[in-house]
């Protein structure tokens, strides 16, 4: 969420927004914990200061004394922001609120059942989240392979003749297949380039075959095995050369192979569009005060009105608001909020956290000014351009029209009652035929 400006503009009390403002595409895993890596992370349930654990050190620890099991947990992109997420959200609620709930031995004594609580992609918002680190890493790596392939400062001696390259890596790659029949696949399709030659030859100069992982006495027993068993070839089935392959971070939850089968499928198969399987992303709506998210409007309605004092519906009630009457109200109160002024009494604070204080100090949430300040048309235009508060407003019964535009305005008909009246008097009677005139020639004029 846009913090309040600071700058001259907002100093002298103008009231601009000079950039798109856009809220954040889902939740925010980012909470920042000292001494957080890759290969040390916190618990999610552990309380202040949590140990820093291994991944695999920290899966035991949750399912041996938390009894929570993380279910596809070699697919998540990001797996220490991955947990920050979790952890902040288990401080805020229970995790019943989020997890599966699974009993053990439910139909033995008492003392011999055990609830397990299961985090996975099926859960809405553990499936956005997912979805989230997926992308943002397939982003990172398509910045990364594009440096790569526009990278010609590339230096390398080919692995199997001494033969030196200079440029760009395609030359070196091109190379090995067309005079050592040693094909990795397209130059386009690999990314940390160097990281993957720098494994291959670090298997070569230890003895191993490329392909069935064999160790042999000498360079000359391996350089004939490899010839004679076709093993001039890296194996297709061994994970860790997964992350050198751009489509392996193509897709959540799926490998190279099921990417390259479905694509094999649809170029075989003609199939019709059919959206029916269609499943929409679930729509995040964000607190007119706060950047609290909720999934669905209820709970978002609630939020602001016990934390906030701010209803919606009862303001829709009082004020007889049709739809964009709605629109309009919730993008002034973003904007006035954004710019750090109570709507209610104009005063102006230093920053976002100050007015929804005073705001709720001083139950001015609900203190709307005069409808013809904020019934006004640039309001029709999001605060933010992703606001899906704004998508998920209740429309008026009968209504059709934007803040009642036609609305009392009478209609008046033309007169046809005779076709000769209309062919006289009709401003479009100019496109009518005359059925008494005859018909135009190929030669007419």
């Amino acid at each position: 969420m846009a913090a309040c400006s600071d700058g001259k503009a907002m100093r002298e009390g103008q009231d601009c927004i000079l950039e798109p403002l856009s809220f954040p595409e889902g939740p925010d895993s980012s909470v920042p914990i000292a001494g957080v890596t890759a290969a040390t992370i916190p618990c999610a349930l552990c309380p202040d200061p949590p140990p820093l654990w291994e991944k695999e050190s920290l899966l035991k620890h949750m399912l041996l004394e938390h009894k929570l099991v993380i279910a596809d947990v070699r697919l998540v992109a990001d797996f220490p922001r991955y947990i920050l997420y979790w952890r902040r959200r288990f401080s805020e609620l229970p995790i019943t609120d989020f997890c599966s709930v699974i009993q053990t031995n439910s139909h033995g004594p008492a003392e011999k059942q055990e609830k397990y609580f299961l985090l996975c992609d099926s859960l809405p918002e553990d499936r956005v989240l997912r979805e989230q680190l997926q992308q943002e890493r397939l982003e990172q790596i398509l910045e990364q392979q594009q440096r790569e392939r526009d990278d010609h400062t590339f230096q390398r001696t080919c692995m199997f003749c001494p033969e030196q390259f200079t440029g760009n890596r395609s030359l070196l790659l091109n190379h090995m297949v067309k005079e050592h029949g040693f094909n990795v696949g397209l130059p386009d399709n690999i990314v940390h380039c160097d990281e993957f030659l720098d494994t291959l030859q670090a298997k070569l100069d230890s003895l191993r075959c490329l392909y069935c992982e064999k160790t042999f006495r000498d360079k000359n027993t391996l350089k004939d095995h490899m010839r004679k068993k076709l093993h001039r070839k890296i194996n297709s089935s061994n994970k860790e050369y997964d992350r050198f392959y751009v489509i392996n971070y193509l897709e959540l939850g799926k490998t190279w192979e099921e990417v390259q089968s479905e694509d094999d499928r649809e170029m075989m198969e003609d199939r019709d569009d059919d959206w029916s399987d269609w499943q929409a992303r679930p729509l995040y709506a964000v607190c007119l005060f706060c950047e609290h998210q909720s999934e669905t409007m209820d709970q978002i309605y609630t939020h602001m009105q016990d934390r906030h004092g701010f209803d919606l519906h009862k303001l829709k009630a009082e004020f007889n608001l049709k739809f964009y009457q709605q629109v309009k109200l919730v993008n002034f109160i973003r904007r006035e909020v954004h710019q750090c002024r109570c709507y209610g009494c104009q005063e102006k604070f230093d920053s976002r956290e100050a007015v929804v204080q005073h705001m709720r100090d001083a139950a001015h949430a609900m203190a709307l000014p005069p409808q013809s300040t904020w019934d006004q048309p640039q309001y029709y235009f999001p605060t933010y351009e992703n606001d899906g508060l704004l998508c998920a407003l209740s429309d008026s019964d009968g209504e059709s029209d934007p803040a009642g535009w036609g609305a009392d305005v009478p209609v008046i008909s033309e007169d046809v009652s005779t076709l000769e009246a209309l062919r006289q008097n009709s401003v479009l009677g100019h496109l009518l035929e005359d059925r008494d005139s005859p018909p135009m020639g190929p030669g007419a004029v």
